[in-house]
């Protein structure tokens, strides 16, 4: 077990980990990543196949190295992770230390004469303590499935985004996606190529033009200045629209996939409709989003009863010295992005800076 006063524990090296390791080196800290998985990428490598950002390349690079290649283009998922990594030799070059294979299952406060910060313990059994710690390691293990009425004694297969990675990964010829974001139209309309899709939600679609005047929408955000917007603190992020250049909306009106309100209840391998209508389903996909994903720190005492953060802006507001990167609507619409990122870990970084 060691300590030094300039050391920084980052818990995750995915987009966030890698932003907040930049910005301590920055500051003159020594960051240690920790990184659960056996690669330096986060959660990207687990994305369905088809996945692209919706900003194009020029917008969407970390601080520091840009993306390279067509900077209108819009990147698939696998381009990101090889740029993640890269980032990552990048960092290490420069001095940062980064751990794969190192999953944290508990952080404790530690004190006493002179001293104070963060013991974290590894799931290896080792230890390792520092003055301050940011949390980075996302919520793609902490997939959000709402509690639909039938959805326990559904007898079809139920599926998770976070487990969906091509068409051929749900059988049968009906499936139904619950959700209204990107993730729900992009996976219905790439499903509905091969078999009937019905996507069902709560609240209506919402469109938005991805390329409105000629130039890509975050073109606009930036000219703005509504990327770097401040926000008041939100407990429930609000919905995000679904960027589309046409096709989407276009396959909708098409009848090639269709939209309905929330489904009354599922019954057996039925789907009963609000109109007293059913009709047999084979797969239900929930595109609900996730929750942040922070179980090591359920000992600290830092989360609420439904394990959210207690922050504002990234901080936390029960222990000085712990930070938080990645949540969703965390200080702007863009904080939990490949192009947002980086400004919040400034802010992070800088303020435990201070406080070291």
């Amino acid at each position: 077990m060691s300590s030094d006063n300039d050391r920084i524990l980052i818990v995750g090296a995915g987009q966030s980990g890698l932003a907040a390791a930049h910005a301590a080196l920055g500051q003159g800290l020594r960051p240690i990543l920790l990184e659960a998985s056996a690669r330096t990428a986060g959660s990207w490598p687990r994305y369905y196949d088809s996945l692209a950002l919706f900003s194009p390349a020029r917008y969407s690079a970390l601080p520091g190295l840009p993306f390279g290649g067509d900077p209108d283009r819009y990147p698939r998922r696998d381009e990101v992770v090889a740029y993640l990594e890269r980032y990552a030799a990048a960092l290490m070059r420069r001095g940062a230390e980064l751990r794969t294979g190192a999953r944290v299952d508990a952080v404790r406060p530690i004190g006493g004469p002179g001293k104070s910060g963060f013991l974290v313990h590894l799931t290896d059994g080792e230890e390792l303590t520092a003055p301050a710690l940011i949390t980075a390691s996302g919520s793609f293990e902490r997939p959000y499935r709402p509690a639909l009425p039938g959805l326990e004694t559904f007898s079809g297969r139920v599926l998770h985004a976070a487990d969906y990675r091509s068409a051929a990964s749900l059988p049968g010829e009906h499936v139904v996606v619950v959700g209204a974001g990107n993730s729900a139209v992009q996976i219905a309309h790439e499903l509905a190529a091969e078999r009937r899709v019905t996507l069902v939600s709560r609240a209506p679609i919402r469109f938005v033009a991805q390329r409105p005047l000629g130039r890509d929408l975050h073109f606009w955000l930036r000219l703005t200045g509504f990327n770097r917007l401040p926000l008041a603190r939100a407990e429930a992020p609000p919905a995000t629209p679904v960027l589309d250049d046409g096709r989407y909306r276009r396959a909708l009106g098409e009848g090639r996939y269709r939209h309905r309100g929330m489904f009354a209840r599922l019954d057996g391998d039925d789907v009963r409709w609000a109109d007293g209508s059913h009709e047999r389903v084979d797969a239900v996909l929930l595109a609900t989003g996730y929750r942040p994903s922070l179980p090591y720190l359920t000992d600290l005492g830092a989360l609420t009863a439904d394990g959210r953060p207690r922050q504002r802006h990234g901080l936390s507001l029960t222990h000085p010295g712990l930070g938080y990167l990645g949540l969703e609507w965390q200080r702007t619409p863009s904080s939990n992005t490949l192009r947002g990122v980086g400004a919040d870990a400034r802010h992070v970084v800088r303020t435990l800076a201070r406080h070291l």
